[in-house]
């Protein structure tokens, strides 16, 4: 009975033990822990590096860029020869030769009115002009054989002539009949139909050639200087994205225009696979100098703020609001003239979350590696004793 009580209390004595350890590794285990994990931020913290807190921004380096000069404007295609179809004479319709839409070329019969009245006044002319010829033949015979006098001779040669103007009239009536292509082009919408009996002007269709178009556009008077006639330039369509055209400066209007204080230039552009057409709006790209190097940043780094314009510089981890001057913007970029300087790391997006002074964490950088984020290691625990089973 001794002996059973001795075995009782050795095992409870031991389990009590067991359970101490266990409690006494755990208590101990996250002093440690938090101590290596301050100890590990801290450096981070203290130098704003990447383990640093702070606004997350994407950036760019100002760099030098090669940028064409250039004066930008906003015009509308032309067709180089344009056209109403409208007839002459008066008539009713009998032919229409031309389908719509079709390419025709100069010369060619588009329309042809009924010609039946005409054509019989030619004859007639003819007639009377065949006559006129016979009379005069006989009067200067005669009148070489002194057989009659100089006036009735003349009176021959007269009518002879009045014959010939009617005959003349009447081939030129019967020809306006015909309505003939005045270029090559394209035949638009025709507004008749056979039958018709239509008045002389009234249109018919239009024709439009368009081989090579015109573009009419506006510049500052301030630019009357940077334009010249045979000048490069590059035309962009809404219509046709991604699309672009060359031309150049076919003429300058030599009057200013007095309410908007500027010029109207006209360019050429060839349109030989037919893509453009009459009317489309269009974005125009006049090159004035040779390419230049210039600072560039992408355009959604401003920050407008009424006339002036900012962009944050980062320095030091933080945000500096600094005013610039900014000049041509193409395709995306902008121009910066005046208030950096290249090499300035600048901010690109998250500037809205910003304010000057405040610290930012840049997250990438084009043309540089995205930073990583630097992990602490994890501190040790100290060795428990395993815990006991159930």
């Amino acid at each position: 009975m001794n002996k059973a009580v001795a075995v009782s209390l050795v095992t409870v004595a031991l389990a009590s033990a067991l359970g101490a350890g266990y409690w006494m590794g755990r208590s101990g285990t996250p002093a440690p822990a938090a101590g290596a994990s301050k100890a590990g931020a801290g450096p981070a913290a203290a130098k704003g590096g990447p383990g640093a807190a702070g606004t997350p921004v994407e950036v760019t380096r100002a760099t030098p860029t090669v940028l064409p000069s250039t004066i930008t404007a906003i015009g509308s295609l032309k067709s180089d020869e344009s056209v109403s179809i409208r007839p002459e004479v008066s008539g009713r319709i009998s032919e229409i030769l031309f389908r719509e839409g079709q390419a025709v070329e100069q010369g060619a019969v588009l329309v042809r009115l009924d010609a039946s009245v005409q054509r019989a006044e030619v004859q007639q002319a003819e007639a009377n002009l065949s006559l006129a010829k016979t009379r005069l033949d006989r009067a200067r015979d005669l009148f070489s054989k002194n057989f009659i006098s100089a006036q009735a001779r003349d009176e021959a040669e007269s009518n002879f002539k009045v014959a010939q103007a009617a005959y003349d009239l009447s081939a030129a009536r019967l020809t306006k009949l015909e309505i003939r292509a005045p270029f090559s082009g394209l035949v638009g919408l025709r507004l008749v139909s056979i039958g018709d009996y239509i008045k002389d002007g009234q249109d018919i269709a239009n024709l439009e050639g368009i081989d090579t178009l015109k573009v009419d556009f506006r510049v500052p008077e301030v630019y009357l200087k940077k334009v010249n006639v045979d000048q490069g330039l590059q035309v962009t369509l809404d219509a046709l994205p991604g699309a672009t055209f060359t031309g150049r400066v076919f003429a300058i209007n030599p009057l200013v225009d007095a309410g908007g204080r500027a010029i109207v230039v006209r360019a050429v552009v060839k349109n030989t696979d037919k893509r453009l057409r009459p009317g489309m709006f269009a974005r125009v790209r006049l090159l004035t100098d040779d390419k230049r190097e210039t600072l560039a940043l992408p355009e959604q780094s401003l920050v407008p703020s009424g006339d002036e314009f900012y962009v944050f510089k980062v320095v030091d981890g933080r945000a500096v609001r600094t005013k610039v001057e900014i000049g041509q913007r193409q395709q995306g970029l902008v121009e910066i003239v005046g208030g950096l300087t290249a090499g300035e790391v600048i901010v690109t997006a998250g500037q809205i979350k910003i304010r000057d002074g405040a610290q930012v964490k840049v997250s990438t950088e084009p043309g540089a590696p995205a930073a990583t984020a630097i992990e602490t290691p994890p501190a040790r625990a100290t060795p428990t004793a395993p815990a006991a089973r159930s």
